[in-house]
């Protein structure tokens, strides 16, 4: 992963709404390169896509934002944080660049994100339009998703207690458990990840932030609706050893979606693209040949 002090150097500041958002870019001299939008998951930041990030900006222009709450962008304390809210971010990071058309890939909480975005493209009110859109891990279908221990108390009245016992230690022993047994965070990305939840006061709005679960059943309809009656291209790229999404996700999604493209990657974890890169740039970029996207 690229090196964190690098990465933050490297954030531009958009401000939407009147709050301050961390995003990034790769797109100089790329003008004839399609658009990717990578979407990040729970609780970390766009950090993550750097695992893959050169190999992709090798046939993309990038974009990258930290959604209101996560790493690098505004933390605010006294709202009720959304997925929608999170997807019009993503749209208005678009409308900043310029971009009408985009492919996707998500990851985790960015899997709900997208799925709003592909709602209200097939319903014709996005401001973009996507051209494909792939997904890690990540919940969506919210009857199978599996929430950790932590994730409960955090949804739970006890709530706000989540950021006083929120530690390094309890965020590597987490990820411990959904990372691949042969594919652990190294103590520099645990390090990372930790700094940049702790940006801000993070720690203290993570409960906040796991609202996104109870939203991810009030619009299974509509989230789960827009996988089933998308007309564009979308993948599944899944680590089947991740309790929480893993290959009973990848089961389910052959089951319930037409025509359904789902890719395994045995002894992979929740975080795919940090575990196993190259597995999701080849996969990502397989799926993008196999529909005449790239040549």
């Amino acid at each position: 992963m690229r090196d964190l002090a690098r990465w933050r150097r490297e954030a531009r500041t958009l401000d939407a709404g009147g709050r301050k958002i961390a995003w990034w870019a790769e797109d100089k001299d790329n003008e004839a390169k399609p658009w990717l939008l990578l979407i990040h998951g729970f609780p970390t930041s766009s950090w993550d896509w750097t695992a893959v990030w050169p190999e992709l900006a090798a046939h993309f222009r990038l974009a990258a934002l930290d959604m209101l709450g996560f790493g690098l962008s505004e933390k605010p304390k006294d709202i009720r944080y959304s997925i929608t809210d999170q997807a019009d971010l993503q749209e208005a990071l678009l409308e900043h660049l310029g971009v009408s058309q985009a492919h996707l890939l998500c990851h985790d909480y960015g899997d709900s994100v997208g799925q709003e975005l592909l709602a209200r493209h097939n319903e014709g009110s996005l401001s973009f339009s996507i051209r494909s859109m792939c997904f890690l891990n990540g919940g969506l279908f919210p009857e199978q998703h599996r929430a950790l221990p932590i994730q409960k108390l955090g949804l739970s009245p006890l709530g706000p207690m989540l950021g006083f016992v929120m530690s390094r230690a309890r965020l590597r022993k987490s990820f411990d458990g959904i990372f691949g047994a042969r594919t652990k965070a190294s103590d520099a990305e645990i390090d990372g990840h930790w700094a940049l939840m702790r940006e801000g006061g993070g720690v203290k709005i993570l409960h906040k932030l796991l609202h996104y679960i109870p939203e991810r059943l009030q619009n299974r309809e509509r989230w789960v609706g827009a996988l089933k009656g998308a007309h564009i291209p979308l993948r599944l790229i899944d680590g089947g050893d991740d309790p929480v999404s893993g290959a009973h996700l990848h089961r389910y999604y052959l089951e319930e979606i037409p025509n359904a493209d789902a890719v395994l990657l045995d002894g992979i974890g929740h975080y795919p693209q940090t575990e196993a890169p190259e597995a999701v740039v080849a996969a990502f970029l397989e799926f993008h040949r196999k529909h005449r996207i790239l040549a």
